[in-house]
């Protein structure tokens, strides 16, 4: 994996958001104040984050989603810019901000997000339309549910137009079930421990409780034997530092994670993810992809912010071989 595949073409739908980052000592109560240390503006939203993370990995990545008109999407498009990001799809909303999010981040690295989508509810259906040769010229697609649900669902139909594989990382997960529709069309799908229990409908406690998640996720995931698929069905459930529960092929496994000392978790999903469909683009196997995003996940979190923690390609590789990482102080 020491050199870009040219397979590596990553089409990214989703959100931008601008992260205001209070670090303190632990996450406040309902109604309780807690008096924190440092103060961060960092680039954020899941779409952003990811679409960084791809691009850092080793992807050529094009971005499609719209910022507002204010300071914050000037600058948010010019970091991507600034990340080899392709940015022609990434519009302006005319009346709505740039999406917001506020995050308390505890001295465990764990954090408490409230998001204000701003800019992010504008991204429609007719914009994945008009990024059409987007799809058309890339090896994979990345999405999350931070967009409009039917903006994801046409971006998922004109992935299958194109004969894209699909990634979908369910975060967050939407009050109602997602659309049968929509999940016969995914090929990898990313849920952590809690997303995967709410979209199963089921406790989890241990490692019986992750089977029976995955199978029940597989089971909506079946496309019709008409489609072929480039792999999956494959449902991969992100377990922090333990590793991922791999379920996929009637086969199920986990691969374990690295040992960090864990600064801030922010958008160590969203690294994951990332560096899962550049691996996944260069026609990497399944596990061997898995392992390379749980490193560049782990590299994140020793890192404060979201956007800043995604790792270059060369440092992932570097952790792949030795498996030791030291966080900020």
């Amino acid at each position: 994996m020491s050199q870009r595949r040219r397979g590596s073409r990553i089409v990214v739908v989703g959100s931008v958001n601008v992260d205001l980052v209070v670090k303190t000592s632990r996450i406040p109560r309902p109604g309780e104040t807690v008096l924190g240390g440092d103060f961060r503006v960092a680039a954020g939203g899941k779409g952003a984050n990811q679409a960084v993370a791809a691009a850092r990995a080793g992807g050529r990545v094009t971005f499609v989603a719209r910022v507002g008109k204010d300071i914050y999407g000037t600058e948010a498009i010019a970091g991507f810019r600034r990340n080899g990001i392709e940015t022609e799809h990434v519009c302006i909303a005319r009346t709505r901000p740039t999406g917001v999010a506020l995050i308390v981040v505890d001295r465990r690295g764990e954090n408490s997000i409230a998001v204000a989508s701003g800019a992010n509810l504008d991204l429609s259906a007719a914009d994945i339309g008009r990024a059409a040769t987007a799809f058309a010229d890339s090896d994979i697609l990345l999405l999350q549910l931070e967009s409009p649900l039917e903006t994801v669902k046409e971006a998922v139909r004109r992935a299958a137009r194109a004969r894209l594989p699909v990634i979908l990382n369910p975060a967050p997960v939407p009050a109602s079930p997602l659309p049968s529709d929509l999940l016969s069309q995914v090929d990898i799908l990313t849920p952590n421990v809690t997303e995967a229990g709410m979209l199963a409908g089921i406790p989890m406690s241990g490692r019986e409780s992750l089977r029976k998640a995955a199978r029940f996720l597989l089971g909506k995931m079946m496309k019709p034997s008409s489609l072929r698929r480039a792999f999956g069905p494959a449902v991969l459930i992100t377990l922090g530092p333990k590793g991922v529960f791999v379920a996929a092929g009637g086969n199920e496994t986990v691969v374990p994670g690295f040992k960090v000392r864990a600064v801030d978790t922010t958008a160590a999903g969203d690294v994951f993810n990332g560096a899962l469909a550049v691996a996944l683009a260069e026609k990497r196997p399944l596990l061997e992809a898995v392992r390379f995003a749980a490193a560049a996940a782990a590299i994140s979190v020793t890192r404060m912010g979201a956007q800043p923690s995604a790792p270059r390609r060369g440092e992932i590789l570097n952790v792949m071989k030795h498996p030791s990482i030291k966080g900020e102080p």
